[in-house]
């Protein structure tokens, strides 16, 4: 059949679409017990399973894998639905198996996190859904910290901690065949090509001096010491450590500087 998509064995081309009020009239019999009608909200209902793990495909887990895990979303939001709320099912299903996901995700990632602050962040998580649906707009760090009675830092680190790694070769930015990617973003001040080459000449400067002259300039300009405190170190005089200090840093100079 052209066109068919099969997830976990299912045909997602034929999924059907449950219409609200016949979802809540099923809820209301699975919440008496009706084992069937359950079973029928779950089927009737993959379609949205579909459409929400969409959003969280390309991040190296297969689609099987997610959408299992959004059918346990959708059981946990069947059974925890309220009927006296007055709200189609989807709006509370959705934030529901997202949630699912997320966590799925945030403890399967490729970064591992201490199971405290993975706490912390599914109660952020809880918080900003609520939040969320209270205030009909996502709420800030300032104000989820407010409602969790926790410190606003924390929210910011906890969400941080169990955020989806981005890879230096993800795209950012496509035109006429030429990509952009987070690498070409990216900037290094202290570690350029140029300094890479200059390390290189300066080592190449300093591998023609006598030990003793690299002994002086380490203890010169790597320890901070005075000309006085090497001389008396190393068993000479000021007057030659000043000499030799000065014969290094100028063959130094002339193998830097001079072609």
């Amino acid at each position: 059949m052209q066109g068919k998509v099969e997830i976990c064995g299912v045909n997602t081309a034929r999924l059907p679409v449950m219409k609200n009020a016949r979802t809540l009239e099923l809820i209301a019999k699975a919440h008496a017990g009706d084992e069937s009608a359950r079973d029928e909200l779950v089927s009737g209902n993959l379609r949205l399973v579909l459409s929400v793990i969409q959003k969280f495909a390309n991040r190296g887990e297969s689609m099987d894998d997610l959408f299992q895990v959004g059918c346990i979303g959708l059981i946990k939001a069947i059974d925890a639905f309220d009927l006296n709320q007055g709200v189609q099912f989807s709006t509370y299903g959705v934030p529901m198996i997202a949630g699912e996901l997320r966590r799925f995700l945030r403890d399967h990632g490729a970064v591992r996190v201490s199971r405290s602050m993975r706490d912390t962040a599914y109660r952020v998580m809880q918080a900003r859904e609520k939040l969320t649906a209270e205030t009909g707009r996502e709420p800030d760090a300032e104000a989820i910290a407010k409602e969790l009675g926790i410190k606003r830092e924390d929210v910011v680190f906890a969400m941080d901690a169990v955020s989806e790694p981005v890879s230096l070769y993800d795209p950012v930015y496509s035109d006429a065949g030429e990509n952009m990617c987070v690498m070409d973003q990216l900037g290094d001040t202290r570690d350029t090509d140029e300094q890479w080459l200059e390390r290189l000449a300066l080592g190449e400067a300093m591998s023609k001096l006598s030990d003793r002259e690299k002994r002086i300039l380490a203890l010169r300009f790597g320890d901070g010491r005075t000309q006085m405190e090497v001389a008396s170190e190393i068993g000479i005089s000021q007057a030659q450590v000043s000499r030799l200090e000065k014969n290094a840093v100028s063959q130094i100079k002339k193998s830097l500087f001079v072609s």
